[in-house]
């Protein structure tokens, strides 16, 4: 059995950096303590306990939760998601990244594991389009690190792992508008899952990534090749934990875990988001029945995407340009692509054949890769994962969610485990979301294999996996809103759209407590 606890409080995080705990506790080798309330961090505090992480000893000076994951002298590295620097919703951006004050508090109890020896790197790869200096602003690492340099003499690491990204993140991706970054200091990996693909057999010359120059993504992807190129400082950690933020996603559903490992690749092109056309094209860019006047307004935008922008040229650029520049002047008054086109392009909606099998590799290769890219059937690191759901996003995520006051966090060593409960406490049926399908695989052991063995705690009172995720309850918690691609089909009540309340009392409601 995988067990997950879930813990609510009020959704409210702590604001002031370095964001210590707001009581004393016997455990931590510092007094320092916050001056505004920091309900998660205790919140996560009791999730460790109620996981019965060194249950013995916990509320003494000699509790150390996560001892039995984490060892002296090794390298952890904690990965949240950093996607991007501001909410293009105009909203909180901690409705779309992991709050700081979460990531503190796993800080502690790692080097409390650690005993003082050894690494821990917070990482990530954003989008080309974030703003580094502007997220970490908003994130104010740089306090935690501090005060850790300060109090410990002990060295955090913070890490962009990205190889470029934009000069004007408020730009399109231009040639002149990118610029080199160092990336991991360790380099990447180039891992060919081959015929272990979910992609193997597929056509491949729809295939479309994450940057304009599909030949890469498709030169990556074909026959018996399907290959990842993986930062080694996350393929090299002892210990791999997990705190991705409670989100709905354009293409999967909901990014949790498991969608948050596009942030474990350090060259995203690598990445099938979607194919081209519509399935009846072979594609799943556009559900089938679109108007003929849309399809073709989105092709041509394609086309001037692989003809201009893919080369990555002046020349390129300018083409662009003056096409964008007549469309928007000449035709755009006269033609308009529907408003259900505009939502639905780029796969984002509920019939993407790809993104979830992209998201099923990236598992097989966090769990089984080693530092070399080797592949082994048996896991090859340690994890942790945590959810931020003390406020979520909904609606238009991932990238322009609307703030949900959920009031929780959702955490345990399985990754699979972690985002069946998330998913289903956003009010979503777990059938519907493809990412979860590789878990009746014969090929790969994932530590489960169906609802059923997932043991859940909700504030402490334990609810078997049988209950919890039973088809006949349709009681949603926090009916999170699925991006307007999805709705309708992955909801368990479709027709409550409100978020509950965001404390224990929310949970009073629901038959299987």
């Amino acid at each position: 059995m995988e067990r997950v606890a879930v813990g609510t409080t009020l959704p409210m995080y702590n604001q002031e950096p370095p964001f210590h705990p707001s009581e004393r506790y016997p455990e931590l080798a510092f007094r320092e303590v916050s001056r505004q309330p920091n309900l998660p961090y205790a919140k996560l505090r009791q999730l460790l306990r109620d996981l019965d992480y060194d249950a013995q000893r916990y509320g003494t000076s000699s509790w150390n939760p996560f001892g039995a994951i984490i060892s002296t002298g090794q390298t952890v590295v904690l990965k949240p998601n950093f996607v991007l620097s501001f909410n293009a919703s105009g909203g909180s951006v901690f409705a779309m990244v992991t709050h700081p004050s979460i990531l503190r508090a796993l800080v502690d109890y790692v080097y409390l594991a650690l005993q003082g020896v050894g690494r821990i790197i917070i990482a990530d790869v954003p989008q080309m389009d974030c703003d580094w200096d502007e997220l970490m602003a908003h994130e104010r690492l740089d306090t935690i690190q501090e005060f850790y340099r300060r109090t410990f003499k002990f060295e955090l690491e913070v890490r962009d792992l990205r190889q470029f990204a934009l000069r004007d993140s408020h730009k399109l991706a231009y040639s002149q508008n990118r610029h080199l970054l160092p990336g991991d200091p360790l380099g990447s990996v180039i891992i060919n899952l081959g015929r272990d693909s979910e992609f193997h057999g597929l056509p491949s010359e729809n295939y479309y990534g994450a940057d304009y120059d599909r030949s890469v993504t498709i030169a990556h992807h074909s026959g018996e090749r399907h290959e990842y190129c993986v930062s080694k400082t996350i393929l090299s950690a002892d210990v791999f934990l997990s705190v991705p933020k409670m989100k709905v996603h354009k293409k999967v559903g909901a990014t949790l875990n498991l969608k948050g490992l596009v942030g474990i690749n350090t060259d995203k092109n690598y990445l099938i988001h979607y194919r081209l056309g519509t399935p009846k094209e072979g594609g799943d860019q556009l559900p089938d029945g679109q108007g003929r006047k849309d399809r073709l307004i989105i092709r041509a935008q394609r086309w001037l995407f692989d003809k201009a922008l893919a080369r990555q040229t002046l020349w390129g650029d300018r083409v662009y340009k003056a096409a964008r520049a007549s469309y928007r002047t000449v035709v755009r008054p006269l033609i308009r692509p529907s408003k259900s086109t505009v939502a639905y392009d780029s796969g984002n909606w509920y019939g993407n054949d790809s993104a979830w099998r992209m998201t099923a590799d990236l598992a097989k290769i966090l769990f089984f890769a080693d530092a070399e890219g080797r592949l082994h059937a048996a896991p090859q690191r340690r994890m942790f994962c945590i959810v931020d759901g003390i406020i979520g996003g909904d609606n238009k995520g991932p990238l322009e969610p609307d703030a949900v006051h959920a009031g929780c966090l959702i955490a345990g060593r399985n990754p699979f485990a972690v985002d069946l409960v998330a998913a289903r406490l956003m009010g979503f049926d777990v059938r519907t979301l493809k990412q979860f399908d590789i878990l009746s695989s014969d090929r790969w052991r994932f530590g489960l294999r169906s609802t059923s063995e997932v043991d859940i705690q909700i504030d402490g009172t334990q609810i078997s996996g049988n209950g919890f995720f039973e088809s006949s309850l349709r009681a949603p918690v926090y009916a999170f809103k699925p991006h307007p691609g999805w709705k309708g089909h992955i909801e368990v009540c479709p027709e409550e759209q409100t978020a509950r309340p965001a404390t224990s009392e929310a949970f009073g409601l629901h038959p299987w407590l």
